[in-house]
């Protein structure tokens, strides 16, 4: 497989960045995305040329660092994470477009290299949960309803890449703070602090300068793990109860 490559390049966070055009050749169906990079960058180095800067760690669709913009698309043209994303989604001779994801809340680092560490600061303002720690308490000393606890561990698959920021016009980080406000909200050791953390996380998202919820969708259906939209619910459910509360 023979393919056009136009990407993303820039040096840093202050600097201008353009587009460069590539061309790689006899392409691997069975490569990853990440891998034809590799080839790439390995082809670049030869040359003598810098090699495109992305990110990436676990390569198995579990970390979430390897998010980029492939073709408009998050993560490209299939529901998976980029690193899982193969070449047999492509045709011999396209042309494929691949940026960073563009959200002021995620500033570019370098070429495809985005700084993710609003979400970590969202995590932090959550704050902890007041429950006992030490030996592992049994199994079945918590009971936790089958529904809530299925609900608490679907909604913890999120790995936090970013898809859902760089797929909504809005550039809003709900779904992401969904799936965690959902996550321990569905729990009996997130309740203590769970008024107190939904409304320190949404003040942290607010303050990092992601966009507002506007119901349109796209966040969903662009997440590698498919968390649904109903999370966003669940967390305005929350905030509001938690305001009027304090009240």
């Amino acid at each position: 497989m023979n393919l056009t490559l136009k990407i993303w390049r820039q040096s840093g966070p202050d600097d201008r960045g353009d587009f460069a055009t590539y061309d790689v050749r006899d392409i691997s169906d069975d490569m990853s995305f990440l891998e034809m990079l590799d080839v790439l960058n390995e082809d670049l180095i030869g040359k003598g040329q810098e090699p495109v800067a992305f990110d990436s760690d676990c390569r198995e669709g579990i970390c979430g660092t390897c998010g980029l913009m492939i073709s408009g698309q998050a993560h490209g043209p299939e529901v998976t994470t980029t690193c899982q994303l193969h070449m047999r989604s492509f045709s011999d001779g396209e042309t494929i477009t691949v940026e960073p994801w563009r959200a002021s809340s995620f500033p570019v680092l370098r070429d495809l290299v985005v700084d993710r560490s609003a979400f970590d600061r969202i995590i932090q303002s959550g704050g902890y949960i007041s429950v006992n720690t030490g030996a592992a308490p049994e199994a079945h000393s918590v009971p936790v309803p089958k529904a809530n606890a299925d609900r608490a561990f679907d909604t913890a698959t999120c790995i936090g890449c970013g898809a859902c920021v760089a797929a909504c016009p809005n550039a809003s980080g709900m779904l992401f703070m969904g799936a965690k406000i959902a996550h321990l909200g569905e729990l009996p050791q997130g309740q203590p602090e769970r008024d107190s953390r939904v409304v320190s996380m949404v003040n942290q998202h607010d303050a990092e300068g992601f966009g507002g919820c506007t119901n349109i969708g796209e966040c969903a259906a662009a997440c590698p793990k498919e968390i649904p939209l109903d999370v966003i619910n669940q967390l305005n459910k929350d905030f509001r109860k938690a305001k009027k509360g304090a009240h």
